[in-house]
């Protein structure tokens, strides 16, 4: 019988659509070494070498050969192809301009079956978004799985330590058997708003901290800063005297959206952290305590990424959009560490037999 550490370096992965790391670094953590990361925004490059020991490859994984993928791998015997195909499309900031421009990113789910069918890797890890298993992609993604032993479901990443109440579809699968591919909720305490980021220094709305650029807050309006001192921690807009009130607030469409504009509780998971966390009006990502909404960092570190992960080269321009969007599409750090830890233990239970 071979130990764990034996069977966790025998696994390689290569991650495909790699982002700024956020499940390679979990994957590294779990005990599984990625070898390539793949992303064809650039912008990745920094913040996934930076913090890994894996290659970055700026390439669109919808041309991407099978043969380049397969050298990577080299003469490793336990191959793991994984990734995050884009979601915008099912993306619910994207529903209402999407069409073309979007649809075209479909396929790449169906880019990472061809590579699959391809090139027939001992197991395979997919994250995504739940709206993907009513899409008839998602039925081709699976028949692209010939031969091998798969399991889905949706997901609430709090119940694998967390910090935030964000669903994702995982799907594991492997031809070497079925037995300990179902991830299971961890024994510890779920992580809370406060045990993330209660302990990093206070800032004012529009300030960086002086020792970390990223832990940095957009400024707020007058209006907003009148509207932050109302909210308390879990209310809505709702609590607000009615001068504070917006015009699509008095709407009755308005009435749908409770949680823009609102404060997160300390003791409580944050929101589904997303591509716009750092706007106070873009959902509840107003601070527990201070009047401010989330910083760049704090967000970074509600997806798991560790305190000291670089998004920026020293001295980079801090740029809300671009790095919100980097933040808010990864894979928390912390699921790719349940996935490394459920795969390891599913390749042992067959090399322990």
């Amino acid at each position: 019988m071979e130990n764990k550490n034996t069977t966790q370096h025998r696994i390689k992965a290569v991650d495909l659509f790699c982002g700024v790391g956020g499940l390679t670094h979990g994957l590294t953590k779990g005990g599984i070494e990625v070898v390539t990361g793949v992303d064809v925004d650039l912008a990745c490059r920094f913040p996934f070498e930076a913090n890994n020991s894996a290659k970055f490859v700026e390439h669109d994984v919808a041309y991407l050969e099978s043969g380049t993928v397969e050298q990577w791998f080299g003469n490793s015997e336990l191959r793991l192809l994984t990734g995050c195909a884009p979601c915008q499309p099912f993306s619910t900031y994207s529903r209402s301009g999407r069409n073309t421009q979007y649809d075209m990113q479909w396929p790449l789910v169906l880019s990472f079956g061809r590579l699959i069918r391809d090139i027939q890797p001992e197991l395979i890890a997919m994250e995504n978004v739940p709206q993907l298993v009513d899409h008839p992609v998602f039925q081709d993604f699976l028949d692209s799985l010939q031969g091998y032993a798969k399991w889905w479901s949706i997901v609430d990443c709090s119940a694998f330590g967390v910090p935030q109440t964000r669903k994702r579809l995982v799907l594991l699968a492997s031809k070497i058997g079925s037995h300990n591919l179902k991830l299971l909720p961890t024994e510890v305490d779920n992580s809370t708003v406060r045990k993330t980021i209660g302990d990093l220094p206070p800032i004012l709305a529009g300030e960086s901290h002086p020792e970390d650029s990223l832990h940095v807050a957009p400024s707020l309006s007058k209006l907003n800063l009148q509207r932050i001192r109302a909210s308390k921690p879990g209310g809505t807009w709702r609590d607000w005297p009615s001068h504070l009130l917006a015009d699509c607030h008095k709407k009755s469409s308005g009435a749908t959206y409770p949680s823009v504009y609102g404060r997160m509780e300390w003791d409580k998971a944050a929101p589904t952290i997303t591509t716009q966390c750092f706007g106070y009006g873009n959902g509840r990502f107003g601070h527990p305590e201070q009047d401010r909404a989330l910083s760049l960092r704090e967000a970074a570190m509600l997806q798991t990424f560790p305190r000291e992960y670089a998004f920026i080269p020293r001295g980079g321009e801090i740029k809300f959009n671009k790095i919100g969007k980097l933040i808010g599409n990864a894979v928390p750090v912390r699921l790719g560490e349940v996935i490394a830890h459920r795969l390891i233990s599913h390749v042992q239970s067959y090399i322990c037999n």
